[in-house]
């Protein structure tokens, strides 16, 4: 597969363009990533967000309506997606135009989405519903807001758990290979064996 990466937003949230046979997969739309792609006319086949959080599905509506792809994303985030003032209500300045699913994912050992065979891992903790999409084939982690280079998701957000967080890390995301790339929701590239051997959070 070919990715590239563009950050954008206030929060220099991630997002990931992956080329694979005749499919365009983005994972994420933070902000500006519409116009990023109309920059690079890319044609987007298929939307996934790793999670509800506005950052990482700012365009995802303008991403929707102008390439006419599929959305998914998992049913624990239907009501950040969906509910008009979402955000509004639980303290943020802003909210985001709403989102609908075309198709829900959850927890599975193998689905294919775009071409492309992934593991889906449900991580909650950071935020409910919130997945990680992992390539055996290519080693490549989707992470979100999991698990960063150095760091792990924030866990005192309203849906926060941090009990749930470092669970499915450990029981979850550590499980896969050391050699495995993590791209994250925000911040650079890193691997599970980095993560394993210096996150100070995972020590």
């Amino acid at each position: 597969m070919n990715i590239e990466t563009f950050t954008g937003g206030i929060f220099d949230t991630n997002c990931y363009l992956i080329e694979h046979q005749d499919q365009t997969i983005l994972i994420d739309a933070p902000q500006e990533s519409a116009a990023w792609l109309a920059r690079k006319n890319k044609k987007v086949t298929l939307l996934l967000l790793t999670h509800g959080h506005l950052d990482h599905a700012w365009d995802a509506a303008q991403i929707k309506q102008e390439h006419g792809c599929e959305v998914g994303y998992h049913k624990d985030g239907i009501r950040m997606l969906t509910e008009p003032d979402f955000f509004k209500k639980i303290g943020f300045g802003v909210s985001i135009p709403p989102i609908q699913a075309d198709f829900l994912i959850d927890e599975t050992e193998s689905r294919i989405l775009g071409g492309i065979d992934f593991k889906i891992l449900l991580v909650p903790g950071h935020c409910p519903g919130s997945l990680c999409f992992y390539s055996k084939k290519d080693q490549i982690l989707f992470g979100g807001d999991v698990l960063f280079a150095g760091g792990v998701g924030r866990w005192d957000l309203p849906g926060g758990d941090k009990d749930l967080l470092f669970s499915g890390i450990k029981n979850k995301v550590l499980t896969l290979p050391d050699e495995v790339q993590v791209l994250s929701g925000h911040g650079p590239v890193t691997t599970i064996g980095q993560e394993r051997r210096t996150n100070p959070y995972l020590q």
